[in-house]
């Protein structure tokens, strides 16, 4: 084949390729995250496209319970995860030998108490119901809480590992009624008192601001995280998740969405 040839066969080829298929378009690097669906689902589908601009295909995986998403990245069915805090990971931890560990802190996601009835926690009834959640560090946060209002006094040092074997004053002699935190906002209309977890109180359409009579302040140490594997801190897919979760675009989508609901930890 002469030089002309060649040249009008190479013209003729680059004139009938595909236009949306470019050769030198690599394919996009995927990355599975384990969630619970608010606020976490919602953040990671605010920054899909962030991350496909990147190169990245953001695969959210949503789970409706808080055990299953740190099996699921235990067990390599995800890259990361995002929906729990720090004490709560610790204990996971501890009590299963995961291998997990946190990436980087993202949001707080204050705990309050909701009442059917009720205006003011103080105004709980003698021998007033109270639904916790039954998890290790969300039941002592939920005590904690509860200490915070008044209504008890635990057992010094006990911290958010706190049960309600741990209650030392109670002198409203309030009954607690122990639920799978997904349940507890569904126990409202059962119980006087329920202490709910804000990702799942924005689940059933509460809103921590104007909805609680009581709730945590903004101190709170309990950080929601992106987590991995050990070692996963590394990988270049998890450091660019966590770069758009902490980047300027989602903190002003946090604070306009959820109106403080919801508190940026970066």
């Amino acid at each position: 084949m002469n030089r002309r040839t060649f040249i009008a066969s190479a013209a003729a080829a680059a004139l009938f390729a595909p236009a949306s298929l470019p050769a030198f378009a690599a394919p996009a690097q995927k990355l599975r995250v384990a969630c619970t669906p608010v606020p976490s689902g919602e953040l990671l589908k605010f920054v899909k496209p962030i991350l496909a601009k990147q190169g990245i295909d953001l695969q959210i995986v949503e789970f409706t319970d808080f055990v299953a998403p740190n099996a699921a990245l235990d067990a390599r069915e995800v890259d990361a995860n995002f929906y729990q805090h720090v004490p709560f990971l610790d204990n996971a931890v501890r009590q299963r030998r995961l291998k997990i560990e946190k990436v980087a802190p993202v949001h707080i996601l204050p705990i309050a108490v909701y009442s059917k009835n009720l205006k003011d926690v103080k105004k709980v009834p003698q021998g007033g119901r109270v639904s916790i959640p039954n998890d290790p560090t969300n039941g002592g946060r939920a005590l904690l809480l509860l200490q915070s209002a008044g209504l008890i006094k635990l057992r010094p040092g006990v911290g958010y590992e706190a049960t309600p074997l741990d209650v030392v004053s109670n002198p409203k002699k309030l009954k607690f009624v122990e639920l799978d935190a997904a349940q507890v906002p569904r126990s409202i209309r059962d119980v006087d008192l329920a202490v709910v977890n804000s990702n799942y109180a924005l689940g059933v359409g509460l809103n921590p601001l104007k909805d609680a009579i009581f709730i945590e302040n903004k101190e709170s140490p309990y950080a929601v995280v992106v987590a991995s594997r050990q070692g996963g801190e590394k990988n270049p897919k998890i450091q660019k998740l966590v770069q758009a979760l902490t980047s300027k675009e989602t903190k002003n989508f946090i604070l306009k969405k959820y109106k403080g609901a919801v508190v940026p930890a970066f």
